[in-house]
Parts: C-alpha cells; sequence; structure tokens
C-alpha cells in the first residue's frame, strides 16, 4: 500500500522505543502509552422509551476504538488484549463485518467501493466493546472510514439485535463533515417495537470525546433516545485492566441488563412482536433519502 507519514513516538531520527511496535501498513512507530489512534473510551449509555409508556435505563461502559491498521501491533504490545485469539479483552473478526471471519479492512472497502467511494489508503477505525473474557455483544459498532488527508469520507453503522442478526447502515460524508444522519430502520432491533420507523443519529466523531445520539421515531411521534457517550483514554495494559475491575463482565452485564430491562417493559405493559426475518441485503448504502445536517 501506499506509505503514509509515519507517525513516530520516539524523536525524528532518533532510536526507537524499546517496547515499539511498527504498522504494517506504513510503517509507523507505536510503543506502550502513546503513538497510536486506538483508544479507550470511558462513559456510559443511556435509553430512555417516551412512548406509550415512560421508561429508562443507564450503565456505565467503555468501547475500543480500533484503528484497523494498527490492530496486530496493539495486541503484540498489550498483554491483555488479542486479535482473533481468546484473551480477558479480545476482537475476533468473525463478530464484525461479513461474520465470517474473514478480515475486516477488505470487506469495508469492498462496501465502500461499492457506494462508490475511495479512501486512497487512508485510515479505518472501529468502536465497538470487545470480547470480553470471550464473550460479546455489540448492540452498535460504528466504523469511521477517512480519507488520506484523515478527513471523513463515510461512516458504517453496524447495528445487532439480540436475536443473532445485523445490519449495517453505510453514511458516505460530504467535504463539510456533517454529523447527523437520518434513515429508515431496516434490522428488527427490539421486540417490543414495530418494524417500521426511522432514525436520526447525532454522531461526534472520536477525539477527546465521542458521543452518539440516536432517535427513533414513527408516525405516532418520537418513540426511544438513546445515547453514547464516552471520554479517551490511552489503550495500554494498566488502562485494560482498570476498566476489567471498575466495569466487571460489561458484555455479560450488557445483554444480563437489556434481558432485565425487558421483563421490566413486559411489566409495565409491553406488547411483544414477533421477530421478522433480517434484511437480505447485509448493508444499505444511504443516499439521496437520508439527510445530513451539521451540527
Amino acid at each position: 500500500h501506499r506509505r503514509r507519514p509515519a507517525r513516530r513516538s520516539s524523536p525524528v531520527g532518533g532510536p526507537h522505543h524499546p517496547n515499539e511496535s511498527r504498522c504494517p501498513r506504513c510503517d509507523a512507530s507505536y510503543c506502550e502509552g502513546g503513538g497510536v489512534n486506538s483508544a479507550l473510551y470511558v462513559g456510559r449509555v443511556t435509553h430512555r422509551r417516551h412512548a406509550p409508556f415512560q421508561h429508562r435505563m443507564r450503565y456505565r461502559t467503555y468501547s475500543l476504538l480500533v484503528d484497523l491498521d494498527e490492530l496486530d501491533a496493539v495486541s503484540a504490545r498489550t498483554r491483555l488484549f488479542s486479535h482473533n485469539r481468546w484473551n480477558v479483552f479480545s476482537l475476533h473478526d468473525r463478530d464484525h463485518g461479513a461474520r465470517d471471519g474473514s478480515s475486516l479492512r477488505p470487506w469495508i472497502e469492498d462496501q465502500l467501493s461499492s457506494a462508490g467511494i475511495d479512501l486512497d489508503d487512508g485510515r479505518i477505525e472501529v468502536l465497538l466493546f470487545p470480547r470480553i473474557l470471550g464473550y460479546s455483544f455489540n448492540p452498535l459498532t460504528v466504523w469511521f472510514c477517512r480519507r488520506r488527508d484523515d478527513s471523513l469520507a463515510a461512516v458504517v453503522y453496524e447495528i445487532h439485535n439480540t436475536f443473532g442478526h445485523s445490519h449495517s447502515h453505510l453514511v458516505p460524508i460530504g467535504d463539510h463533515a456533517p454529523h447527523r444522519h437520518e434513515f429508515a430502520k431496516a434490522l428488527h432491533v427490539s421486540p417490543f417495537f414495530d418494524q417500521d420507523g426511522a432514525y436520526s443519529f447525532v454522531l461526534r466523531p472520536p477525539q477527546a470525546r465521542f458521543s452518539v445520539s440516536i432517535d427513533y421515531s414513527t408516525d405516532e411521534g418520537d418513540l426511544l433516545t438513546a445515547t453514547m457517550v464516552g471520554d479517551r483514554r490511552d489503550l495500554t495494559g494498566k488502562g485494560l485492566l482498570r476498566v476489567f475491575i471498575t466495569h466487571p463482565l460489561l458484555t455479560a452485564k450488557v445483554i444480563g441488563g437489556i434481558h432485565w430491562q425487558a421483563v421490566r417493559v413486559l411489566l409495565k405493559g409491553g406488547r411483544y412482536r414477533p421477530v421478522p426475518q433480517p434484511p437480505t441485503q447485509p448493508v444499505t448504502v444511504e443516499g439521496t433519502l437520508v439527510r445530513h445536517e451539521p451540527v
């Protein structure tokens, strides 16, 4: 691939850090605690149901932001994290993208190519819940696809439900980097809502802070608001150990919390809908029907 300017953690022309790894694509260097785009984001998730009755849930979370070019190097330098291998924390290719174990970057590049988007070898970052002790559930995975000048070319919202189904919405981004995206709902997510409706995403891409807010509405009005926010932390072994202790068994708590809240919704009178088949196409490219607005 084309070489991008190296992001060195050591002085220009000086020796490399003794714990330094090298990016296999652009020969950039990283060492423990710095020099990487990958990071931890520690924060919270809130859900508010507006109709036909009020319901609220909130829990502390953390996510990994992984630069796909750095994935193996981060795995090599951080003992608690592995790529496609069991560890305390891990990322497995079969959990995302094509979900067949194939490499993530070729998959997302194929989707972008189908949408007429060429990153010219730019960076691709993925924000996700990692596997913890081998278990993972990701309600929402967000892909940030950047051009060579680091501007955002596209965002992919990969939505998962608790029934083993997933669907992705690929949203091309214009030169002015709008952050509000609206499109029709494609995947049946909650059995307490019908299949129809639309989403409105308000996204602030990861910097010192990351946030995404999702409003779900139908012709009846606003039904649900979900928000996720997080503050950036270095992706190091110490950082991972800290969140493992302060947020124990996060992914198991997420799926357990979803089912516990489902019981509470049933007790409040929520009506269960049968689960339909997922969309036949795994990715929807949002074009003229999606509305982009700067925030």
